[in-house]
């Protein structure tokens, strides 16, 4: 974590498969029009503030030509998100796969872990705790991690994942 002046900056990235709701997320973070979002072709940038926090987000595609690029970014991160569609059961395994990799990635050894179990508002989303066992979060032991239910539309969980965020890369 950079401290600047008076304000911390943390850095974290924003990564899962296309269509989880990744960037719908950040919009609405920021307070943003989340009605017409389109696919992430690369990478989106986004400086929020969180209660005297700067965040310098990294939003990057999750379409699997895009994923071999996620390495890129890894330098200096202090916190990773990964969102799960939570309506999609059928790409489940495929999430939970591209999550492995990343955590076993050298650059992001003991970075925090967020997940956002995103689309809880339709009907067909699983709740966070199954989506926690299908992806064995159980069983990560080297890092610090939750999972928080969450709508990017409604905006629920939201915060409560940001809050947690924050405090586990402000204890770390």
């Amino acid at each position: 974590m950079l401290i600047q002046g008076l304000l911390n900056i943390i850095r974290f990235f924003v990564l899962g498969l296309d269509n989880a709701g990744k960037t719908t997320i950040l919009k609405a973070l920021s307070n943003e029009d989340i009605n017409q979002i389109a696919p992430t072709h690369g990478f989106n940038i986004k400086n929020l503030q969180h209660e005297g926090f700067k965040l310098n987000v990294w939003d990057v595609g999750g379409q699997e030509k895009l994923r071999e690029y996620w390495s890129n970014f890894y330098e200096n991160t202090d916190a990773l998100v990964f969102v799960i569609d939570s309506s999609d059961q059928m790409r489940l395994e495929e999430g939970g796969k591209e999550l492995d990799k990343l955590l076993g990635e050298a650059e992001l050894k003991k970075v925090p872990l967020l997940v956002f179990a995103n689309k809880q508002d339709l009907v067909q989303a699983l709740p966070a705790d199954e989506i926690s066992d299908s992806l064995k979060l159980n069983k990560i032991n080297d890092r610090q991690w939750s999972i928080v239910a969450c709508s990017a539309k409604t905006q629920e969980g939201l915060q409560e994942g940001m809050e947690w965020l924050i405090k586990t890369v402000q204890d770390k």
